[in-house]
């Protein structure tokens, strides 16, 4: 398998150390720290967002199990959260209508393969609605939105040549642990950030690992 969100809550193995079945490989689930990042660096960008919509998608459940810890965030950087749903595309200008009307000042996007799907669409609507966007994937800025906290996926997928290599030469898929993605980087796209009259720091400029002009 390659990169589901969380193969132990969709019962696809038994657990990541242990998988117990057929089944191995790579998981995107990186942890229920990753939306508390994405938070952080988003209201680093923009000190003065007392309001985030986070827009996911009911029918990936992984983003229930990690709710709770982007909620902490949010209440220790005194952000309120506005959670918005989009099951498809057929919803997504609906929801950014809820955001409008609830006048959330930025939006964090989860890592469904849905808003990945869509990412141009999602950054027309997010810059339509001046709403600066932390994504989950590099593509979704190279899109057009704004910035993203991110594994590379095109890295990762690799690794699933590692399973493929050992499984052939007579490994068993249960013995082998689902690797997680340890490795992140920043991409922050500024022509979208003076698309929206915003300055990005210094600071997170300098940290991140690709900056598109």
């Amino acid at each position: 398998m390659i990169f589901p969100s969380d193969p132990v809550e969709t019962g696809l193995v038994a657990s990541l150390s242990r998988p117990g079945g057929n089944i191995t490989g790579t998981t995107f689930t990186a942890g229920p720290e990753i939306f508390g990042k994405q938070l952080q660096i988003l209201n680093e960008s923009i000190p003065h967002a007392s309001r985030v919509a986070i827009l996911s998608n009911p029918a990936d459940r992984s983003f229930a199990l990690q709710v709770r810890d982007v909620e902490a965030t949010a209440k220790s950087l005194r952000i309120r959260l506005q959670h918005v749903e989009a099951r498809g595309p057929e919803e997504l200008e609906s929801a950014f209508a809820a955001m409008a009307r609830e006048r959330s000042d930025a939006l964090l996007v989860t890592g469904s393969s849905t808003f990945l799907a869509h990412r141009a669409r999602l950054a027309e609507l997010a810059m339509k609605g001046r709403l600066p966007t932390m994504l989950s994937f590099r593509e979704s800025v190279e899109a057009g939105g704004l910035m993203a906290y991110a594994v590379n996926m095109a890295d990762f997928v690799g690794r699933a040549a590692v399973y493929v290599d050992k499984i052939l030469k007579g490994a068993k898929p249960a013995d082998l642990p689902v690797e997680q993605p340890t490795k992140f980087e920043l991409i922050i796209n500024l022509k979208a950030a003076k698309a929206l009259g915003l300055t990005i720091p210094q600071s997170l400029l300098l940290r991140a690992n690709d900056v598109i002009q």
